[in-house]
Order: structure tokens, then C-alpha cells, then sequence
């Protein structure tokens, strides 16, 4: 029983910090978006594809701590690590895939796939300086 209360717990608090990230993710994308595509885009779309991208990156990267053995401070090492930079070089191409897949623009087509690179990238320089100042 405690091993069963133990794995919901953290599946809630895995949708937990992916929802607040994937918030502050789809924010910074859809001024991206609205910036580069000179056209309103759909923000509870872009939450969507953020969620998605967020949780699939935070078991991506807890994966790759959990196999190098980095899950507690100082995560210097790991940052270092080129496992890691490969499993962000996926995430970036999942995120830049979702956020095309996922968003239209206003005018019901599709945003182009550089916009959503771009999108990806700055979200992604954003959250690397965020980690990097913490680690």
C-alpha cells in the first residue's frame, strides 16, 4: 500500500511542476510565436504542447540523473554531462515537433516550423540560464 500511495504522489507532483513550468514555458512561446509569426496564435494550444514537451523533458532529464547518479546537490556534474546534452538535443526537436504539430494560428494554418524552433530555442535559453544560475 505505501509503495502504490508512494507512486501516485509523485505522478501528482510530476503533473504538478510540469503544469507550472509548461505555464511559464507557454507564455514565453507565445510572445515567440506572436512575435515571429506577425499573426495572433492559440495560447491553451501552446499550453497543451508546452504540458506535453515539459512532462516528456522532466522524465528525460530525471532518467539521465537517475542512470549517471546525480539526483542530489550539487548538480554541476550533471549539467556537464554529455548524456544530458544529447537528451536536450531530443527534447528540443520533441518540443519544436509539438509546437508545430499542436498550434494554428488564428487563421486556422499551421505555424511554420521555424517559428517553432525559434520558440523552442528561446524557452530553452531561458530555462538552461535559469538552471545553470541555480546549479
Amino acid at each position: 500500500m505505501t509503495t502504490l500511495l508512494t507512486v501516485i504522489s509523485s505522478l501528482l507532483w510530476w503533473v504538478l511542476y510540469s503544469s507550472m513550468a509548461a505555464l511559464v514555458f507557454a507564455l514565453i512561446g507565445w510572445s515567440v510565436l506572436r512575435w515571429t509569426e506577425r499573426c495572433a496564435v492559440v495560447f491553451n494550444r501552446i499550453y497543451l504542447a508546452c504540458l506535453l514537451w515539459t512532462m516528456l523533458g522532466m522524465l528525460l532529464v530525471v532518467g539521465v540523473a537517475a542512470y549517471e547518479g546525480h539526483l542530489h546537490p550539487p548538480y554541476g556534474a550533471l549539467l556537464s554531462s554529455g548524456l544530458l546534452r544529447w537528451m536536450l538535443v531530443l527534447d528540443m526537436l520533441v518540443g519544436s515537433i509539438l509546437l508545430w504539430r499542436l498550434v494554428p494560428r488564428i487563421d486556422a494554418r499551421r505555424i511554420r516550423p521555424g517559428s517553432a524552433c525559434m520558440a523552442v530555442a528561446v524557452i530553452m535559453a531561458i530555462g538552461f540560464g535559469v538552471a545553470t544560475s541555480l546549479a
